[in-house]
């Protein structure tokens, strides 16, 4: 690969990078020393690094957002074609990409009807935080205002977001946080936190548990990813979601499911939801929603969410929010085209079957490896924990993790595993390739972890 058609002086990037560039969720005093990795080129599932080499990006650009994979020129020519035509005006008014892609995308979501745009999965869970709170005062007096939680969950970066944030180590130092977020245990079987059967089913329960205690009255919304993600990978058990709708109809909470993970068709269907058979009031999307070629995110409600926001005689009854480039029009325009992409190529049915044949390739691992203790996930969204002894369940080590994720990336793989979330449980390698894999891909994948984990661990 010839890099010079980027640039004709990558060592001015490299310092230029070194020299300017905060980079996210990275330390770094090592980068004083060892050059930061730039990334130029993906096509595919491949990515090239300004030195060239060629990577396999298991992990849909880091953070499972490139869905559709890279260098997909439909997307990029329709954002063209619409920017030179009108690439923003204030989200007050509409837009033909917006009105399109709101149509379009609920068409995916029957019974929720109202998106609203903004630019981030963070900043989509904020503005579904305020409408929760607004509803409070408009209709509860301001007492149901409370918004639960999962231990494990994430949803974001802002204060609000980590507030609502169940992995200790992302809010080390950030408090103190918002009030009114209250959390609820987790509900990986794995690490069971009740004994006997029907784990689901008790897991609900704890959270019932926890709106008795802090009073039903006092309960706007359950926040909850439908398969937790940097959290472990955690497919909630039989019966699980089924037991926590009917608990949010009972005490008449929102029920908002964040799927900015699973959204676009990652889990095999277009929503994570989708594959428990619940009906959310409010649901959060961002990563998949463009496969990263623009920004955009979006929070989906249902009409009767969106109407107790509509009356004519109190001035401050509307949703009084903005996010400025919720506006931009790349957004929708990109996401239409993600969206007839995913549609047309069959790729919820093809995550379906590369993810069940990525699931067998860890379980064959996983017989080989004593080191892993679990393999779980749901299409091309897995994981596989890392154990020291099978039997007592004790975590590996962060820093044995981070060694088989360094040993996969020499190899030219991009895996990813939870670091710096849990403490004491960072041990959980991640794999989200875009859902363009090809069996080949998938075996090439798991091979490397194969010679990571025996290597790592000789």
């Amino acid at each position: 690969m010839d890099t010079l058609t980027h640039t004709n002086d990558p060592r001015g990037v490299i310092e230029a990078d070194r020299a300017h560039v905060w980079h996210h969720l990275a330390q770094h005093k090592p980068l004083e020393t060892v050059d930061p990795q730039i990334i130029v080129e993906g096509k595919g599932l491949r990515v090239w690094d300004i030195t060239g080499k060629e990577h396999i990006d298991a992990v849909s650009g880091g953070v499972w957002t490139v869905n559709v994979g890279y260098g997909r020129e439909s997307i990029a020519n329709a954002v063209r074609d619409q920017l030179l035509k009108l690439c923003y005006f204030a989200g007050a008014k509409g837009t033909i990409p917006g009105s399109l892609f709101a149509e379009r995308l609920t068409e995916k979501m029957p019974g929720l009807d109202r998106v609203y745009y903004a630019n981030s999965g963070s900043e989509a869970n904020e503005k579904a935080f305020k409408m929760v709170r607004q509803i409070s005062h408009k209709h509860h007096g301001g007492k149901k205002s409370k918004i639960l939680y999962r231990d494990r969950d994430y949803h974001g970066t802002t204060i609000a977001a980590l507030s609502a944030g169940g992995q200790q180590e992302r809010n080390a130092q950030y408090g103190p946080f918002t009030p009114g977020f209250v959390q609820v245990p987790h509900c990986l079987e794995y690490r069971a936190q009740w004994q006997g059967e029907d784990y689901g089913i008790k897991a609900a329960e704890a959270i019932e548990e926890v709106i008795l205690r802090e009073g039903p009255d006092t309960i706007g919304a359950l926040c909850l990813e439908p398969i937790t993600a940097g959290g472990g990978i955690i497919v909630p058990p039989k019966g699980y979601w089924q037991k926590v709708q009917e608990i949010c109809r009972k005490y008449d909470i929102l029920l908002h499911i964040d799927e900015v993970v699973c959204g676009l068709g990652r889990t095999g269907t277009w929503f994570g939801y989708q594959q428990f058979g619940v009906q959310p009031d409010i649901v959060t999307m961002a990563k998949g929603v463009a496969s990263g070629y623009a920004a955009i995110s979006c929070c989906v409600t249902t009409n009767a969410v969106f109407e107790m926001f509509k009356d004519a005689d109190d001035h401050l009854s509307y949703f009084r929010d903005i996010s400025t480039f919720g506006g931009c029009t790349a957004g929708p325009t990109a996401a239409l085209e993600n969206l007839r992409i995913i549609e047309d190529e069959d790729l919820c049915g093809n995550s379906v079957r590369m993810g069940q044949r990525l699931n067998e390739n860890l379980q064959a691992l996983m017989a080989r490896h004593k080191v892993i203790g679990d393999v779980r996930g749901m299409g091309l969204f897995q994981g596989a924990e890392l154990v020291v002894d099978r039997d007592t369940k004790e975590p590996l080590n962060e820093k044995r993790v981070q060694a088989i994720v360094a040993d996969c990336m020499k190899q030219g793989v991009i895996i990813g595993a939870t670091n710096r979330s849990l403490p004491g449980f960072n041990n959980t390698l991640l794999f989200a390739p875009a859902l363009i894999a090809t069996a080949d891909d998938i075996d090439h994948i798991t091979d490397a972890v194969d010679q990571a984990l025996t290597r790592v661990l000789a």
